[in-house]
């Protein structure tokens, strides 16, 4: 398993990358369940460049609050590229965030195919900055228990967002959110 130690150093790498950007991000997770979020939140300051997150477990919710697809996930389902892409763009138009981070696999016991298997994830993570809009979308496998896997893929949605080319917002002001 990923330690708490080494999801919150990279957190708070996130959070000073956003916070210098004058950045906010989103998060829409599946398999990680909030995870994410909780280790965003945990870096005290968050509240600075941390907007919303969406745990859209189910098909259902990822249609509903997220604007995924029906055809998305009927065709490739919801352990996807496509799949990651839109819950990630849905997470940026429902939110009004900068920047967007989406997670979606199979952590087990169950649910594997030989097509994708236990531990199969897919990563999203995007940004729409003025007109312009940017993404990048990661398939990996994570081998170990359903707790491996899903510290694994908050560890590695992270370490995506700090590839992201976030240039500095023109006149940034800094948000400031109710509490951290």
């Amino acid at each position: 398993m990923v330690s708490d130690a080494e999801l919150y150093e990279l957190a708070a790498r996130v959070g000073q990358k956003l916070r210098d950007a004058g950045r906010r991000i989103v998060t829409a997770e599946s398999c990680t369940a909030g995870w994410i979020a909780k280790a965003l939140t945990d870096v005290p300051g968050s509240s600075q460049w941390f907007e919303c997150g969406y745990v859209t477990y189910s098909d259902a919710a990822k249609q509903r609050d997220l604007g995924v697809a029906a055809l998305t996930l009927v065709e490739f389902g919801a352990v996807s590229e496509l799949t990651a892409r839109e819950m990630a763009e849905g997470a940026l138009r429902v939110s009004g965030a900068d920047v967007a981070l989406a997670v979606t696999g199979i952590a087990g016991p169950d649910g594997g195919t030989p097509e994708k298997p236990l531990g199969t994830v897919w990563l999203c993570a995007a940004t729409r900055l003025g007109r312009a809009s940017h993404a990048i979308a990661e398939r990996q496998r994570f081998d170990g228990d359903r707790e491996f896997v899903r510290s694994s893929a908050v560890r590695h949605a992270l370490r995506l967002v700090l590839r992201l080319d976030l240039p500095a917002e023109e006149h940034a002001t800094p948000h400031h959110g109710a509490s951290d």
